[in-house]
């Protein structure tokens, strides 16, 4: 007898749901993932934007750093559809890192991650002191009541990063201005291009500008890596961008945390009280804060992949949801409460694998400051109105408080 084939039918696809960014009050995790996370490992969604139907979500943490590792999953390839996206403006630039897959993506990288080794970050930290205490002074010497976010955590990180980029005194306003344009969904498509073609303009001036100098700020280290042709100028002007603009998203997550702190009087004691706790802390509060709304970019299958018993097939686009991850029940237990006595150092709210944020070092060294330096010198340092009345910025990929009115 001829021998039967069995074919096993794979599972239907699951439904797409619409995920529309709605008003998000203060540091609640965002009701659409909650519920897409309840579904299953994927679940398939449809963005604000964008011209193709669906893509796929993974949210369980072994799934996510699976898929951030996996070189069958691209990044390159997704930036040439124009897929389903928050995003209101899509258009990559060459060389742009954040699109690069390997070994591409460690030839771009290399030219500026110098400035951010953990040695350099070290050397860093004299002058960000500085900087912090300068903000701190004066805001203390005009006394209270205080918006932490425009007298401290805006400054402090903006500066900073324009320290390590290179950017003079006199022009980083400018260049703040350009980055929170381009981080906002509110101005539309329209706005976000020319904040980027202004950005992205200054910063190929910049670098030509550098070429004939020896300085170890990010701009110079792309600048001497054209002159060499290790890099093609739109090429280190795609990297320089997105390090720039990262300061942006320091401001807002330590906004949350701070507002956290100020919300929860135990958390606020402990972290007072207890300064050993503090590193544990942070990386707790890492995990915790929803740091974006919806996602982030995506990554296309280059083959057929099977994750969870589901088939992802060649050419589709698939995102992971870092938020999501960190809530992940079997990583952290009772994920929705803040434990920091737990420990929660496997979080990614920084990214994983070829795409890890570049500037992590400098971001735990920064909140780590803001941390030890307000707490010290801000005796009862509380909400100078009610938890409910702190605005919180809408209608933005990352998510933050606008003001945090304080007193102490």
């Amino acid at each position: 007898m001829a021998e039967e084939t069995i074919t096993l039918a794979e599972p239907p696809l699951p439904p797409v749901h619409d995920w529309p960014v709605g008003q998000l009050d203060g540091t609640e995790f965002e009701p659409v993932l909650a519920e897409l996370m309840k579904e299953g490992p994927l679940t398939r969604i449809r963005l604000s934007h964008g011209e193709e139907e669906w893509a796929w979500l993974a949210t369980r943490y072994d799934d996510v750093k699976m898929i951030t590792n996996d070189p069958r999953f691209s990044r390159r390839e997704a930036s040439v559809r124009q897929f389903t996206r928050l995003a209101p403006h899509f258009a990559p630039r060459p060389g742009a890192l954040a699109w690069a897959d390997q070994p591409d993506h460690n030839r771009l990288r290399r030219a500026a991650s110098t400035a951010y080794t953990v040695s350099a970050v070290k050397r860093l930290r004299s002058r960000s002191q500085e900087i912090l205490d300068e903000l701190v002074d004066a805001m203390m010497q005009d006394g209270p009541p205080a918006d932490l976010v425009e007298r401290v955590l805006e400054p402090f990180p903006i500066s900073v990063v324009c320290e390590i980029m290179g950017v003079p005194a006199d022009e980083q306003q400018k260049v703040h201005t350009w980055t929170r344009e381009i981080i906002s969904i509110a101005g539309g498509a329209e706005a976000s291009e020319r904040a980027k073609k202004n950005l992205f303009g200054w910063i190929a001036q910049a670098i030509r500008d550098r070429q004939d100098g020896d300085g170890d700020d990010v701009l110079s280290l792309l600048s001497g890596a054209v002159k060499s042709g290790e890099l093609k100028e739109e090429e280190a002007v795609s990297v320089a961008g997105p390090l720039q603009i990262g300061g942006e998203a320091l401001t807002n997550n330590s906004g949350q945390m701070f507002y956290l702190l100020l919300t929860r009087p135990d958390l606020m004691q402990r972290m007072r009280n207890d300064p050993a706790v503090r590193p544990a802390a942070i990386e707790e509060l890492l995990r915790y804060i929803p740091h974006r709304a919806a996602v982030g970019l995506p990554r296309v299958a280059l083959e057929d992949v099977m994750i969870q018993g589901i088939r992802i097939r060649a050419g589709e686009p698939v995102y992971v949801s870092y938020l999501a991850a960190n809530r992940d029940p079997d990583v952290f237990p009772d994920p929705d409460r803040i434990d920091i006595d737990r420990d929660a150092g496997a979080h990614v709210a920084f990214g994983n694998g070829a795409h890890y944020c570049t500037g992590a070092v400098l971001c735990r060294m920064q909140i780590e400051m803001l941390f030890d330096t307000l707490l010290a010198r801000c005796p009862d340092l509380r909400l100078a109105v009610p938890a409910d009345e702190v605005p919180f910025r809408q209608r933005t990929m990352i998510r933050g408080p606008l003001s945090l009115p304080i007193a102490w």
